[in-house]
């Protein structure tokens, strides 16, 4: 995959394939500009670790420099997408810890998700049957979700004693679904079931648990097949501008809109366009 830092350039070589890299504690496969990341641990509906928190962060910043990862499926082995923190491995553990180590533990899960907004590949999260706790916050963290009727989505914090309020569920949810009905999930822990999550707008689309990770991965493959420097602005621009007014957003959208237009990419449109082909997007 062609590289907006050409191999001239003296910062080319902190770049590289992210497939490489294998992951110990989630499973990887990276085809075509697609990289699908699957929490596999079906037998306990794929719950995360200590480790896994910290794999899974540092792994999406490392998004930020790879060549060879256009867009995301993020998904859950079997027929659950993923039930949160390990009751057994996590939460017993945390009962025991000083205030320093917790807020090490919350600033540590609270980074997996600005890891997964600071990226600039899209994530398309495929969900299947549970989806709770940090599993509903990844998925919420994620640019697009596509679910299937059995999908249950529950930020269930509260009945473990604790806030709504974790990993950012207080900024995201309401900007999703709005505020009252964040509100209510929030407060009372209850599921979201699939009806609700399509119409209220937390999932794009929902599919047959079979036609699921397919449908993904179309989407997925559709999007790194786009003008992946741009959609990286235009993630950007999305997160960005929830802190705007509306004229600074105009102003921040046109300084990003003239940056795309000196891509080669925006070159590789016009003349295709011109030539009635269908453009082929390289990314720089």
């Amino acid at each position: 995959m062609k590289h907006p830092i050409p191999d001239h350039n003296p910062m080319r070589g902190q770049y590289g394939p992210m497939a490489a890299k294998a992951p110990s504690h989630f499973a990887l496969n990276v085809t075509e500009g697609v990289a699908t990341v699957t929490l596999n641990r079906p037998d306990r509906k794929n719950p995360l670790t200590f480790e896994s928190y910290a794999e899974l962060r540092d792994w999406f910043l490392g998004l930020q420099t790879a060549t060879d990862v256009r867009a995301v499926v993020l998904t859950g082995a079997g027929d659950n997408f993923c039930s949160g923190g390990d009751v057994h491995e996590i939460i017993g553990p945390l009962t025991k810890m000083t205030m320093p180590e917790l807020l090490a533990f919350t600033r540590m899960t609270g980074a997996l998700v600005s890891a997964m907004r600071a990226c600039p590949q899209p994530i398309v999260a495929a969900i299947d049957g549970v989806c709770a706790g940090a599993g509903a916050m990844m998925a919420l963290a994620s640019d697009m979700r596509l679910g299937t009727p059995q999908a249950n989505t529950a930020f269930l914090f509260t009945r473990v004693g604790l806030a709504g309020a974790d990993m950012g569920a207080c900024a995201l949810l309401p900007r999703m679904i709005g505020q009252g009905r964040a509100s209510e999930l929030l407060f009372t822990g209850r599921a979201m079931n699939a009806q609700e999550g399509h119409a209220w707008g937390f999932f794009n689309a929902l599919h047959d648990s079979a036609a699921l990770l397919p449908a993904a991965h179309k989407l997925a493959a559709q999007l790194a097949q786009g003008p992946t420097f741009a959609h990286g602005m235009t993630k950007t621009m999305l997160h960005q501008e929830w802190a705007m007014t509306l004229d600074q957003a105009i102003e921040a959208e046109a300084q990003a809109q003239a940056i795309c237009m000196q891509t080669q990419d925006f070159k590789r449109a016009y003349e295709a366009f011109a030539a009635k082909q269908r453009p082929v997007f390289e990314g720089d």
